[in-house]
C-alpha cells in the first residue's frame, strides 16, 4: 500500500509525515513536484505535506496549486483514492478547488491570514505555533480518515501556520454544514465548540480544522496530526479506506460561485496614495510570471505595493515615512504612479478584512505618536505586460487562475 509524500519547493514536513505513514502500516514514497507523473499514478494515495511551497509568494498554496501534477491528482481522486493535505498541503488543495470539490473545481473558500479573536476583538494576526484540540463535527460525513474516530474523541496536535483560517460565503456554509463536510472543528477540553482565541487559533468560520470533498475522499486539514502519535488514528482511517476502497460516487456540490468582474479602482477623496517598488528583486513577481508561463501565458509580471493614506497634511505624511512604518528606504523607495507602464494591464488587490492597514495605523499611532492619520488601506498592485494583440484572451485568463487574488478573501480592481 504505497503512499506518494508529495513534496513541492519549501516544503518541510516529509520527515514526519513518512513517520507517520509507516506507523500506521503503509509505505511511503516521497515524490517531488518535478518527477514522472507516470510514478504519480501508481501510487495508492496521496499526502501533500506542509511547509512554505514556493515560500509562500503571492499567497500560501497557491503556486503549487497551478503545478501540472495538481491535475494528475486531480484525476486521481476521481477514482476515489484518498489525498491528504496537511496545513500547507491543505492550502494547496483549497486553491486547486479540491476542496470543497464544487463543479469544474471552482475555488470555493480560501484559507486566509490568522486572526487570534477573543469577544469580537482581535487580539494579534499571522503565526501562530501551539497545540490545540479538535475532534469530529457532531453531523461529520464519515470518510476517508474518520474510521476511527467518533465526536466524542478529542485529539491534542499542534498548529503552525500564518494562513489558516477557512473563510467561505454562508450559501456554501450552509450546504458545508448540510453534507457534513466541516469533518473536524478546534474544540476545548470537554469538546465545546467555542470560536474564541486559544480555542479557535485562527478565527476560521464554525472553527473549522479540516474539510472534505462530498465524496469523501480528499481532507484539507490545517494542524499537523502527523507530528504526534495521538494523529496515527487519521493514517490509519486512511489505509482501512485505501484496503476497502469501492468505486466513487463523484457529485459536486450544488453551490457554484457566481462569475465576477474586478470593478474600475476609485480612491477616496482626499487620500494620499503611495506605490511602493522594490530595489531588490522581488521574488514573488518573478515566481508569479515563471508559474503562468509555464502554463502558456506569455507574461511579464511586476508587482508593487499600494497605500491609500488619509492624514492632516503633507507634514504628516513625511512624519509617516521617516518610520519606516510603510516604507523601507533600504529595499525600496517610492515610486511615479505612472511607473508600470502603458503596455498590458494592471490590478490592485486588497484582503477583505485589510487586517495589515489596520496594523499599520495602529503603529503609527501608538509607537510613534501620529495622531492625525484617520485611515490607511494597504493593496498590492500587479501589472502584466503582454501583446496588445492578446490583450483581453490574456487578462482573463489570468484572473481565472486566482493567482493573485482568492475572491473569498481579497477584492480586486482593474488600476488605471
Amino acid at each position: 500500500m504505497r503512499i506518494a509524500i508529495v513534496q513541492f519547493p519549501g516544503s518541510n514536513c516529509e520527515r514526519e509525515t513518512i513517520m507517520a505513514v509507516k506507523r500506521a502500516g503503509m509505505e511511503p514514497v516521497e515524490f517531488l513536484w518535478n518527477e514522472s507523473h507516470e510514478k504519480l499514478i501508481t501510487m495508492d494515495g496521496y499526502i501533500i505535506v506542509g511547509g512554505f511551497s514556493y515560500e509562500d509568494r503571492s499567497r500560501a498554496g497557491i503556486i503549487a496549486a497551478l503545478d501540472p501534477i495538481m491535475q494528475i491528482i486531480k484525476r486521481e481522486s476521481e477514482k476515489g483514492k484518498p489525498i491528504l493535505g496537511i496545513c500547507n498541503g491543505a492550502q494547496i488543495l483549497v486553491e486547486s478547488g479540491l476542496v470543497p470539490g464544487i463543479e469544474n473545481y471552482k475555488t470555493g473558500m480560501a484559507l486566509t491570514q490568522n486572526k487570534r479573536i477573543v469577544n469580537e476583538t482581535i487580539l494579534g494576526t499571522g503565526f501562530y505555533n501551539n497545540w490545540v484540540k479538535m475532534r469530529l463535527s457532531d453531523t461529520y460525513q464519515r470518510n476517508a480518515f474518520t474510521k476511527y474516530l467518533t465526536p466524542k474523541d478529542i485529539l491534542h496536535i499542534p498548529v503552525a501556520h500564518a494562513e489558516g483560517r477557512f473563510t467561505l460565503s454562508g450559501a456554501l456554509q450552509v450546504e458545508i454544514e448540510m453534507q457534513g463536510l466541516n469533518v473536524f472543528q478546534y474544540c476545548d477540553d470537554e469538546g465545546k465548540i467555542i470560536s474564541d482565541f486559544p480555542i479557535n487559533p485562527n478565527g476560521s468560520m464554525l472553527n473549522m480544522a479540516a474539510v472534505s470533498n462530498k465524496a469523501g475522499n480528499v481532507l484539507a486539514m490545517m494542524p499537523h496530526p502527523e507530528r504526534t502519535p495521538v494523529g496515527d488514528v487519521i493514517f490509519k482511517s486512511m489505509r482501512h479506506y485505501i484496503q476497502s476502497m469501492q468505486p466513487p460516487t463523484l457529485l459536486p456540490l450544488s453551490y457554484y460561485p457566481r462569475s465576477t468582474t474586478p470593478a474600475l479602482f476609485t480612491p477616496e477623496p482626499h487620500a494620499h496614495t503611495w506605490i511602493v517598488e522594490m530595489i531588490i528583486t522581488d521574488n514573488a513577481a518573478l515566481t508569479v510570471q515563471k508559474s503562468l508561463q509555464k502554463i502558456g501565458l506569455p507574461v511579464t509580471v511586476k508587482r508593487q505595493v499600494h497605500w491609500e493614506i488619509q492624514c492632516e497634511s503633507l507634514a504628516t505624511l513625511e512624519a509617516i515615512q521617516a518610520t519606516g512604518v510603510l516604507i523601507n528606504e533600504r529595499k525600496a523607495f517610492l515610486a511615479n504612479p505612472k511607473s508600470l507602464g502603458e503596455s498590458g494591464e494592471s490590478y490592485l488587490v486588497r484582503n477583505l478584512e485589510d487586517i495589515e492597514g489596520q496594523e499599520k495605523l495602529q503603529i503609527l499611532r501608538h509607537h510613534f505618536d501620529i495622531k492625525d492619520v484617520f485611515s490607511i488601506k494597504s493593496g498590492v498592485l500587479w501589472h502584466f505586460s503582454f501583446k496588445k494583440d492578446t490583450l483581453g484572451d490574456i487578462s482573463q485568463t489570468i484572473l481565472k487562475t486566482n493567482v493573485i487574488y482568492n475572491p473569498y478573501a481579497h477584492k480586486c480592481f482593474r488600476f488605471i
